[in-house]
């Protein structure tokens, strides 16, 4: 299949929507919890989790266009500030993919679609209980962009809460353990399986890496 830019337009809607959410291949699969300033909380399935830097820790979301439509999550994190990602686990997607659904205003998808909230300390927030990677932002920046009427979210870590079982030496976390799930498009999921961890490389040491590890 050959498609340029002129054929990509021409395709039927469903297709093409399907086509361009697939090529970038599996993207992590994550709950946004946010609670409104009335106090409402809720809960929506995202995509576009993306790590910024570690220095300091800084993760960006997109937020796709309104189109008429409410974001709940978008305006609750704009009016208050915080927000949590939290991992989906290949044993909750169903529930997951459930929160995408657009229910009335003031029903919790927490509830809805059968996730405990979770309060930790005094963060504003809620987290997804069972999640066993939780990260509680703060919103630093968000950034417009008009081409296509989307909005990118940066937020800074301010508390990171990880099941001790899947912490492997240094910091690696091994999301195999962990169950956590990708996403490719809007709604097919995958598992996620560890192959290799290699060495930090070097012009050197490629040679070796490659005979060490397979091509």
């Amino acid at each position: 299949m050959l498609i340029n830019e002129s054929d990509l337009m021409n395709l039927d809607q469903i297709q093409r929507v399907n086509i361009v959410n697939s090529i970038t291949g599996i993207k992590p699969a994550n709950l946004i919890g946010t609670k409104s300033s009335r106090g409402d909380s809720n809960l929506a399935i995202f995509s576009s989790v993306v790590h910024l830097g570690s220095r300091p820790a800084l993760i960006g979301l997109l937020s796709r266009p309104s189109q008429g439509k409410k974001r709940d999550t978008l305006r609750n994190i704009l009016s208050t500030r915080f927000y949590t990602i939290n991992h989906v686990e290949t044993d909750m997607i169903a529930r997951a993919h459930s929160t995408s659904a657009k229910f009335d205003e003031g029903i919790s998808e927490f509830s809805a679609c059968g996730f405990a909230e979770e309060q930790i300390g005094d963060f504003y927030a809620p987290f997804v209980k069972s999640s066993k990677v939780k990260i509680g932002m703060e919103l630093v920046d968000e950034i417009k962009i008009e081409a296509n009427r989307t909005t990118f979210v940066i937020g800074r870590v301010k508390l990171i809460s990880i099941a001790d079982e899947i912490v492997e030496k240094r910091g690696h976390l091994n999301l195999e353990t962990g169950r956590s799930a990708g996403i490719s498009g809007c709604n097919t999921y995958y598992s996620l399986e560890k192959l290799k961890k290699f060495p930090y490389a070097r012009p050197d040491d490629i040679d070796k890496i490659i005979s060490e590890f397979g091509s």
